[in-house]
């Protein structure tokens, strides 16, 4: 039988190639990165960790291993890392129930605020498992009050404090979270996965003398393959010298059996990377677009990301906005705001981002016309108000779909941003 994947992944190519990829947790991988994903390590089998495997035939694979984690190491200025995690969410996963134990108290920042599904959201198992107290953002503002964490955490006394984003365009204050853990006691977590390019390259303070452990995932801003890593700092070595191995069984045994070994020579193909001068050149680039796209979209962002209000535009008009700017040729993600007055799923703004635009090459420039375009397509979809009443909001969406796609003014900007896009390369694709 023939194949019907080939075809899929070259419709996908000519999507990415044609289109222009705005979800800030996304960018495209190197060749190189790419080869190393696609090799034959993915043949082999190697549970356990580099010198303690339960296989035998993994000499080369250790190599690759322990390499991988000094160039982690190496980047981010800590003691251990652990780079076997699958995804973020198993690496999250595996801390949370090592740090706080199942029924332990947990405090991160809550999913409508801007924080992860694993900070302990309700639809998480971290939600379920641990007994997760949240803080928000203030409404005004849209950042951390830290007067609130501070309350949060004398009030609850968590075991740890998950201080991370994943819808927050404003830079972290690493050490004001550092003064509460150490004023409750607990671990402190730093969860870096959106910024991690950022950190490694000195666009946004490091969390590493502030925090005990590190999270990542490997993709979003470090340009790497799909995977993640937890790394130990000194501080956190000082506060338990068993932790590295604490975690290391947190992971391994303990939520998965062999790790991915072309994924972590991957991982080192990216870190690799990372270390290089270019590679802060394109940070540079990706922070000076997403201030620049900030500023002609109304807001402000101090990162690589936008959280967009579209109050202006209508009631929940998150959804709206997403499929509209996909039927233009531009991709993005509803999201929730602060103070969020529509719903989760059909939430009141939109969250896009700089960096696989700039991997593609573009700059402040592009930034402005890519605004332009969002603007209009914005302009078309205003008044189409979510229904408040839940049993007429099926029929709506259904009409709404139809309506946009047959939209002549988005037919239009579509033509403009392909033939705008197909100007700029994409690693991988060659059309």
């Amino acid at each position: 039988m023939t194949s019907k994947i080939p075809r899929l992944i070259a419709k996908e190519a000519h999507r990415q190639k044609y289109g222009l990829e705005m979800i800030p947790s996304e960018n495209y991988t190197s060749g190189n990165v790419m080869k190393a994903m696609g090799s034959i390590l993915t043949n082999k089998y190697s549970e356990g960790f580099p010198g303690a495997r339960y296989y035998g035939g993994n000499e080369i694979i250790d190599k690759i291993e322990r390499y991988t984690c000094e160039l982690a190491n190496k980047l981010f200025g800590t003691e251990h890392a652990i780079v076997q995690p699958h995804s973020g969410s198993p690496a999250n996963l595996a801390v949370a129930l090592e740090l706080a134990g199942i029924g332990g108290t947990t405090l991160g920042q809550s999913l409508t605020a801007g924080g992860h599904l694993t900070f302990g959201a309700s639809a998480s198992w971290t939600g379920r498992l641990f007994n997760a107290k949240s803080f928000g953002v203030d409404p005004k503002t849209w950042q951390i009050d830290l007067n609130e964490v501070r309350a949060l955490a004398k009030k609850h006394k968590p075991k740890f404090i998950w201080v991370g984003t994943t819808a927050y365009p404003f830079q972290i204050d690493y050490r004001g979270f550092a003064e509460i853990a150490q004023e409750v006691g607990c671990y402190l977590v730093a969860d870096t996965s959106h910024i991690s390019g950022l950190i490694v390259t000195g666009y946004h303070p490091s969390p590493e003398s502030f925090v005990d452990v590190i999270t990542t995932t490997t993709h979003k801003t470090l340009r790497g393959p799909r995977g993640a890593m937890i790394l130990i700092t000194k501080r956190g070595l000082k506060k338990d010298p068993e932790l590295a191995k604490r975690l290391e069984k947190s992971v391994m045994p303990g939520l998965q059996g062999g790790p991915h070994d072309h994924q972590t020579a991957a991982i080192a193909v990216a870190l690799e990377e990372a270390l290089k001068p270019s590679f802060k050149k394109y940070i540079g680039q990706v922070v000076a677009n997403a201030k620049v796209l900030a500023r002609q979209l109304g807001t402000v962002s101090e990162t690589h990301l936008i959280l967009l209000s579209l109050t202006k535009y209508g009631y929940g008009m998150g959804y709206q906005a997403q499929y509209a700017l996909e039927e233009a040729g531009i991709t993005v993600n509803k999201n929730t705001i602060p103070g969020e007055s529509a719903s989760p799923f059909y939430p009141s703004g939109i969250r896009l981002g700089s960096p696989a635009l700039t991997t593609r090459g573009m700059t402040e420039i592009d930034m402005v016309r890519i605004a332009g375009w969002i603007k209009k397509v914005l302009e078309e979809i205003k008044g189409h108000d979510l229904p408040k009443d839940q049993e007429t909001r099926r029929q709506f969406l259904k009409d709404y779909r139809e309506q946009v796609h047959n939209n002549k003014n988005l037919k239009d900007i579509r033509k403009e941003v392909e033939k705008f896009a197909g100007k700029f390369p994409v690693p991988g694709i060659n059309l």
